[in-house]
């Protein structure tokens, strides 16, 4: 799974899930994310050092959208902290908790999973909110 976390709410606001590593995965994700932006967004997207995030395609899509692209470096898992944060509770809350029957009982729990952690996991620093809550809430204010 290659997912796009919104700094601001901890949302995930894209992901694409394949068999394997490639890169259709991470392009995929990166062109459903770039369609959620308005017009003129200018934003920074953070990664790690995968040979995918580093191939001129993807590069190409950072560019054409007005996306700065900034890197773990090497060895530093600081730098991916709110993700590394976010596949921990993928795990504790979803992957060690059953066995999968396939692939496809696993995606479609996957899905679920996510849709749960954007509209109902509330969070202690969006003030008991979900990060979909949160944000609404943000726009009515605003």
């Amino acid at each position: 799974m290659a997912p796009v976390l919104d700094l601001y709410n901890g949302e995930i606001i894209s992901y694409q899930i394949e068999k394997r590593p490639s890169l259709k995965l991470v392009t995929d994700m990166l062109k459903k994310a770039v369609r959620k932006l308005p017009t003129g967004t200018m934003l920074m997207l953070h990664s790690d050092q995968g040979w995918q995030y580093r191939h001129k395609a993807y590069q190409g899509i950072l560019k054409d959208n007005r996306i700065t692209q900034s890197m773990s470096r090497k060895g530093n898992c600081l730098d991916n902290a709110v993700m590394e944060n976010f596949f921990g509770h993928l795990k504790a809350e979803l992957l060690y908790l059953q066995d999968f029957n396939s692939v496809e009982q696993f995606v479609l729990l996957l899905k679920e999973y996510l849709h749960y952690y954007n509209h109902h996991r509330i969070r202690q620093k969006l003030n008991g909110l979900s990060p979909v809550q949160f944000r609404t809430q943000q726009m009515i204010a605003a």
